[in-house]
């Protein structure tokens, strides 16, 4: 056994990596405070093709230092948006024909393991204390969460978008 090397795993430029398709699907930041759950965001966005991260209320914007540090780059690379309320965000996807899903506990959320991935999607991941905002709920097409056994029962910000990230790669590959 022996680490791969950049050639062996096969690595895009940046050049390629903006010709490849990317999977129709939007994470959506909703006043996320922590520049780097920002940037590790964005790094997940890169490893699994997502067409978009877009940067609602108080989350900072690219480029920014602290961010770079833990995008290594991916905030070069994935697409990005910013808009003033997540509210004017979801009105832009719901226009767009996207369904919204917020990744909260609330009333009527689905587990992950029973969610099936729609043709266009968004995720509203919330801020760090707070989670998705109340005023954003009612643009939702609906919820998912991920089940949780442990005392806390809420995951870091990044953590459960790479895992929501990662659970729609597997259903909407492009590699098959």
């Amino acid at each position: 056994m022996h680490k791969l090397t950049t050639e062996e795993l096969h690595r895009l430029s940046k050049e390629a990596y903006a010709t490849v398709e990317k999977l129709p699907v939007v994470v959506l930041l909703d006043n996320v405070r922590s520049l780097s759950n920002v940037g590790a965001v964005f790094r997940s966005a890169d490893a699994f093709r997502i067409g978009e991260v877009w940067l609602c209320g108080i989350t900072a914007c690219p480029p920014h230092r602290e961010i770079h540090k833990t995008a290594l780059g991916a905030d070069e690379t994935v697409p990005w948006r910013y808009f003033e309320t997540t509210a004017a965000a979801c009105e832009e996807l719901k226009a767009m024909g996207y369904g919204i899903f917020a990744v909260e506990q609330v009333e009527g959320s689905v587990k992950l393991q029973d969610f099936k991935a729609e043709p266009r999607m968004a995720f509203v991941m919330g801020n760090e204390v707070d989670g998705v905002g109340e005023e954003v709920l009612p643009y939702c097409t609906g919820a998912l969460e991920i089940p949780q056994e442990g005392t806390k029962h809420s995951l870091n910000v990044s953590v459960c978008s790479g895992i929501i990230m990662w659970e729609l790669f597997k259903q909407l590959s492009l590699n098959g």
